[in-house]
């Protein structure tokens, strides 16, 4: 009797492929079950398949849980806590406002999951502060690149990134990934002994989502295809509707 692989439809690896990418989430509360070594090495084999230009291949993830997790998120804490650190990088100030209204409803569906009103900075600073220890997960990641890459590179570690999320989530784990932790890249890097050359891209939390927690049934809308794609040569051309961002407060908004 010899072993077969079952056989499916192209639909039917369609429309499985697509349920797994729609049902990811960015998950900001875990339970505590721990996520087996074998099968975070599982997830993060599968993800290596993603493509790099001339298979460079510039990723590289820093794997922690138990007492080495705790030491690098108190670490971050005190830091964070401490403020003598440059602020968050990651957008451009100003915020083109083409983006700036995603960012804005973003952040009021995040804040109200949380019961927290938006000129509460204190509240806000404190669940800024659960990403350093990702947020309860079991397993927490640190992504880094080899800082004298270019932007293309970057391109390259994001798809892989995209990987570890949708391979996690295909064997039922989920993740949350977490700009928060590249403004502190030189804590990090000490406690992670990087070379010298290596730069902190992001983190992610990884484990089994709380789904008794408000955060994590927070609702995030998509762009439908017409509003971010412009067909040449086919037999329709999808039209782009550009709406209007309004003017908004500065503020600070979660990582």
């Amino acid at each position: 009797m010899t072993d077969k692989s079952p056989e499916w439809s192209q639909a039917g690896v369609a429309g499985c492929v697509d349920q797994v990418l729609r049902s990811r989430r960015s998950v900001r509360a875990y339970k505590p079950d721990p996520v087996p070594q074998d099968l975070v090495l599982e997830i993060l084999q599968a993800a290596a398949s993603a493509p790099s230009n001339s298979n460079t291949q510039p990723w590289r993830a820093h794997v922690l849980t138990g007492a080495p997790m705790k030491a690098l998120g108190d670490a971050l804490v005190a830091a964070f806590q401490n403020g003598n650190f440059p602020p968050p990088a990651h957008f451009p100030d100003p915020l083109p406002q083409v983006f700036c209204t995603r960012q804005d409803d973003f952040a009021v569906r995040y804040y109200a999951s949380l019961g927290i009103e938006r000129k509460d900075m204190a509240a806000r600073a404190s669940q800024t502060q659960r990403n350093f220890s990702f947020f309860g997960a079991p397993v927490g990641l640190i992504f880094s690149i080899d800082a004298r890459l270019s932007a293309h590179s970057w391109l390259d570690l994001g798809l892989f990134v995209q990987n570890v999320m949708i391979a996690a989530k295909a064997r039922g784990i989920d993740t949350c990934p977490q700009v928060s932790f590249a403004r502190f890249h030189t804590v990090i890097a000490s406690h992670l002994q990087m070379p010298v050359e290596e730069v902190t891209a992001c983190g992610m939390a990884m484990g089994f989502a709380d789904a008794s927690a408000a955060v994590n049934q927070m609702q995030m809308p998509r762009q439908r295809v017409e509003e971010f794609v412009r067909l040449f040569g086919f037999e329709s051309a999808a039209k782009l509707s550009a709406q209007p961002c309004p003017a908004r407060e500065i503020d600070t908004w979660p990582e």
